[in-house]
């Protein structure tokens, strides 16, 4: 009988050491808070809400005292009431001494948090920006998408980054252009809530391309208020914004968001450039916790460009350095996007995401990057065109495990994108109008069926992170071109496993290392061309770093890193022409600091050095065209109880090779913008500037081989696009 009463009892107190607390975080607008982590005062476990704002805490039972945190909300410490209970935070200004260094994969989130609070953007170029150690440059009158570099990868218009919208994907496979091409203007920046990003190949939910990193954008549920703005500054430059709130309750919301932009730009020629974004979205809380979500978007604009020039032409005073040999490149772009999700929660510790999307999309452009190299009477102007549709979707299943300081997070998905691309082109043509030679017509259909498992094991201090995708994926092509229909077609798999560890000493030091196979899908017309051989490459990454606080109001984040990345073909999409690539290897160290100086002033700086090398060329002739080495950015940003907000904000980026020997360098710049504003009741009144010192620099530049119409040989050398003057803009918000 004894033996009996000391298991019941054993049993017993196993029981209430195993409780489990759950409940629900939200904001005072009632609106779920993902992200909040919550802690145990007395034992230290700790946890984190979903996205429906709900968690659960093992170890913790009725009247134990939970403290609860969140980026810009105050912290709360709560006395735990009978499940489920609601915890409700409020909104305040950024205090880092609240931030702790919290256990998740996604631990660089933190950084971008700030960054957002501290540091608002009104364009799709400074979204990008807020990457650390990611540089863009616009090469064509402000239309195209921006070349992108990072970690040592000149990322063309995206080959080698992983961008999504809302879980929708902004690259586009096999474009006319270039592969990975992400033209990310369709997004209304005042839209975006969070932007989750990271380096390297090292998450099984990010697939193709996702091999120097990837960024994921996901934008508001509601906004805070309704606004309209007006800007207008040099170069003829207006934009207009509105900001709608047209539903906003506990139990749903919508608005609606335009964009207006026009400019001529700094050039001799004007560019005309117009753009006009429009988006709605409508989010439906449901019962038992569940989330319904559609959002409908449009972009479209056109342009003229002046195109790069080449430096001999400015050096012989044949132009200037706004100045064109070609002013008839530019063109015309448009996309609209259907994007639906659903979120199911199964029960307290499980729940089921849902994304769908359609996107279609129409590009048109033209170039002339050699002049009067191939067509002495002509010229050598190209056109590149195609029309698309996109669709997809992904499942993805969630599931958590509690027991005190361990714990699973388990995550297993399926999904699938098609793109079918009609009538890719590449022509040879002169002043837009005229059609010389048709060089590539062809359809494409190119499919990806994929799948990953994750899980996040946490034990104590410990965080394992390991997890496994598979991408199937299935080429066609149709060669309009050709004598005969034919479709060519080819598919491939590839497995990439990662593993990731994280190992948070307390709230103010965390360790990590991770490892990860990436891969990146080569253009179907390579697929094709080479017959399926070695058409996804992969790329091999490990980090190892720390997230630490040495002081209350002092974050910093460093890592060490290496990647490999196999042999490829490369589709030069403005010449139609298949080229080999051999292996590379890239290592480096990024440096990145936070620090509050006072309770309005902010200063932040991210610092990268990168080697990056060829691995199958001899040495001195092994550089990788355009690969930057060094990189800065950083400065102040200030945000006064009195009304008067700014930022000066600086970046640089290193003199780099321009070609393999390293006998041709694209030169470096350091340029800074500066804005400030004051708010008065429903009004704020701003100032905009771009490159406040007037430095002269080179946005985009590239070593090409081109002709002038008066040269009777070609020459080698940089050519590129003019980085902006010295440009004031003024801007008045009215919010209601």
């Amino acid at each position: 009988m004894k033996a009996t009463a000391t298991v019941l009892l054993l049993l017993l107190a196993a029981t209430a050491k195993c409780q489990t607390i759950t409940g629900y975080i939200t904001g005072a607008d009632k609106k779920p808070l993902e992200g909040a982590t919550i802690y145990h005062l007395r034992t230290g476990h700790h946890t984190h809400s979903n996205e429906f704002g709900a968690f659960q805490l093992a170890g913790a039972g009725k009247g134990d005292s939970l403290k609860v945190t969140h980026v810009a909300y105050t912290t709360k410490v709560v006395v735990a009431e009978t499940a489920p209970f609601r915890i409700v935070l409020t909104p305040s200004p950024l205090e880092l001494n609240e931030v702790a260094v919290i256990s998740t994969v996604k631990h660089l989130n933190i950084i971008s948090d700030i960054d957002l609070q501290t540091n608002p953007v009104n364009s799709s170029q400074e979204l990008l920006r807020t990457v650390p150690g990611l540089f863009i440059g616009q090469h064509a009158g402000g239309g195209k998408a921006e070349q992108m570099f990072l970690r040592g990868f000149d990322l063309d218009h995206g080959t080698d980054i992983n961008i999504t919208v809302d879980g929708m994907p902004v690259n586009m496979v096999s474009h006319a252009h270039g592969q990975g091409y992400a033209d990310l203007h369709f997004l209304v920046p005042e839209t975006v809530e969070q932007i989750d990003f990271d380096k390297g190949p090292y998450h099984a939910g990010k697939g193709n391309m996702a091999t120097a990193g990837y960024v994921a954008f996901e934008t508001k549920e509601r906004l805070d208020n309704s606004a309209v703005t007006l800007q207008a500054g040099r170069f003829n430059t207006v934009k207009t914004l509105g900001l709608f709130n047209l539903v906003n309750n506990e139990k749903q919301s919508a608005y609606l968001a335009t964009e207006y932009l026009v400019t001529d730009g700094p050039f001799i020629s004007p560019q005309n450039f117009n753009r006009l974004n429009l988006m709605g979205k409508y989010t439906a809380y449901l019962a038992d916790h569940d989330k319904v979500s559609i959002a409908v978007s449009h972009f479209s604009s056109k342009w003229d460009a002046s195109g790069q020039i080449p430096q001999r032409a400015v050096d012989a005073g044949l132009i200037t350095r706004f100045g064109a040999i070609d002013d008839t490149e530019g063109g015309n772009t448009q996309r609209t996007n259907i994007n639906l999700q659903f979120t199911k929660q199964l029960d307290a510790s499980s729940y089921v995401k849902n994304t769908a999307y359609f996107s279609r999309y129409d590009f048109e452009l033209y170039s002339n990057f050699t002049f009067f190299l191939n067509d002495p009477e002509n010229g050598d102007q190209i056109r590149q065109k195609e029309k698309r549709n996109i669709m997809g979707f992904e499942s993805q299943l969630n599931k958590v495990l509690n027991t005190g300081r361990s714990g699973i997070h388990l995550q297993a998905a399926l999904g699938l994108r098609n793109d079918a691309v009609k009538d890719v082109e590449l022509s040879h043509t002169a002043n837009r109008k005229t059609t010389l030679e048709t060089v590539q017509l062809g359809d494409v259909n190119e499919a990806n069926l994929y799948g990953y498992v994750n899980a996040d094991i946490r034990i104590g201090k410990w965080l394992i992170n390991p997890g496994l995708r598979a991408d199937y994926m299935k080429f066609d092509y149709v060669d309009k071109l050709a004598g005969t229909y034919r479709t060519q077609a080819e598919s491939k798999a590839i497995l990439s496993p990662k593993l990731n560890f994280l190992y948070t000493q307390n709230n103010n030091l965390q360790y990590f290392i991770k490892l990860g196979k990436g891969f990146h899908s080569n253009d179907t017309r390579v697929v094709v061309a080479e017959k399926g051989r070695e058409i996804l490459p992969a790329a091999y990454g490990a980090d190892a770093g720390l997230t630490w606080k040495p002081l209350p109001r002092l974050i910093v984040n460093t890592a060490l890193w290496y990647l490999y990345l196999q042999q490829e073909f490369v589709y030069v999409g403005d010449e139609g022409v298949v080229e080999p690539g051999g292996r590379t290897q890239r290592q480096g160290a990024d440096l990145g600091i936070r620090y509050q100086l006072l309770h309005w002033l902010f200063f932040n700086t991210d610092l990268t050095y990168t080697y990056a090398r060829s691995m199958d060329e001899p040495k001195d002739a092994d550089y990788i065209p355009l690969a930057p080495d060094f990189t800065f950015s950083g400065g102040f940003s200030w945000q006064h109880r009195s009304g008067i907000t700014g930022s000066i904000k600086s970046r640089y980026m290193g003199s780099r090779p321009a070609n393999e020997d390293n006998s041709i360098v694209a030169k470096g710049y350091f340029i800074t913008d500066m804005n400030l504003g004051y708010q008065w009741k429903q009004f704020t009144l701003g100032v905009i500037m771009e490159n406040i010192f007037n430095t002269e620099w080179n946005e985009t530049q590239f070593a090409t081989e081109s002709r002038l119409q008066t040269e009777t040989a070609p020459v080698t050398e940089i050519h590129f696009t003019p980085g902006v003057p010295f440009n004031i803009r003024g801007s008045l918000t009215f919010r209601f």
